[in-house]
């Protein structure tokens, strides 16, 4: 079958190392199935993997993607939920990212290709109000944008957010979800046009980063790291929360601690989320109405445009794919 994979690892011409070539057919181990996919979305994710980063060389090359929606042996609409147990764990129901758990793509093949191989308990129903392309964007970035806004910020329906990076995944999906929750949203973006598609999304304000805010909120959305957050620490009120979920500009910003213990702040880190918050997140959009932003969808044998795009950061929302004809 026709998979786009990484064969190496290069963190300064990633895209070196993405082929677009013939793979064996998945094979699924017990307890597993084969997934027809129908769509998959790409992610920074698939970027890092092709830097180095997340991928152990040994299981090189492996199928890119951790992302996708399409059809059981038995004929069932599904999303599959991208965190399985590594090889050799005890296959118990993954719940977000810890020990022993990875995604797709990480250690097993992952979904960009025809098929792919799942836990049985990884498929949650796609609902009929979603096409194949929508579903396709929620496991990764609509997933953690969801867990970060209500499991995590615990927001209230009239509350403020502060959304850092209005034009990345999480940030866009975390935009729409928060107005279709009942929430204040300000957004940041470096650049013009990441303000105007903020606006567009549903954000009430979009400012630059480091800008004041209209008021202080009661949680701030963090995946860019330490250009913005000391901005964010700034802009919670006291017993605000701040919730990490990546840092595109660099893991280490300063802590400010005088800040956060005389606000009485949280921090709150997490990554990707559970089964059950994906059905959620599925049901939440059917009933709202509420849909991905798609930049583009490309068919698997363009696999390469695909991620030129994501590398060149041309994308304002999510690039897909899809096998044959788009």
């Amino acid at each position: 079958m026709l998979a786009a994979m990484a064969v190496c690892a290069d963190a300064n011409d990633p895209l070196s190392c993405l082929v677009v070539d013939e793979r064996a057919d998945v094979d699924p181990p017990v307890d597993w199935v084969s997934v027809e996919v129908r769509a998959a979305a790409l992610n920074h994710h698939d970027l890092w993997t092709l830097r180095g980063v997340a991928t152990p060389e040994d299981t090189l090359p492996i199928v890119l993607g951790s992302d996708a929606a399409g059809v059981t042996p038995d004929g069932r609409e599904v999303i599959v939920h991208a965190v399985v147990p590594d090889p050799g764990v005890d296959p118990q129901q993954p719940a977000a990212l810890g020990a022993g758990l990875s995604l797709l793509s990480e250690r097993v093949d992952g979904t960009h290709a025809p098929r792919v191989a799942v836990p049985a308990g990884n498929l949650v129903a796609k609902p009929a109000e979603l096409s194949f392309v929508e579903a396709a964007c929620l496991p990764t970035a609509w997933l953690t944008a969801y867990r970060m806004l209500f499991s995590c910020s615990s927001a209230l329906p009239g509350q403020r957010v502060l959304i850092q990076g209005a034009s990345g995944g999480v940030a866009t999906a975390a935009i729409q979800l928060a107005r279709a929750a009942g929430l204040h949203v300000t957004a940041t973006s470096r650049h013009p046009q990441g303000r105007r598609l903020a606006l567009q999304l549903g954000a009430h304000a979009a400012i630059a980063p480091g800008e004041h805010a209209p008021e202080r909120v009661e949680a701030a959305l963090e995946t860019v790291g330490e250009a913005t957050f000391g901005h964010s620490l700034r802009s919670v009120q006291p017993h605000g929360t701040v919730v990490v979920a990546g840092a595109t500009t660099g893991a280490h910003p300063s802590a400010e601690l005088n800040r956060l213990f005389a606000r009485s702040l949280r921090i709150v880190g997490t990554s990707m989320g559970t089964r059950e918050e994906l059905a959620a997140l599925a049901r939440m959009l059917a009933a709202s109405g509420v849909r991905p932003t798609v930049d583009a969808v490309y068919p698997l044998s363009e696999a390469r445009r695909a991620y030129a795009r994501l590398a060149a950061g041309e994308a304002l929302g999510k690039l897909v794919l899809v096998p044959g004809s788009p």
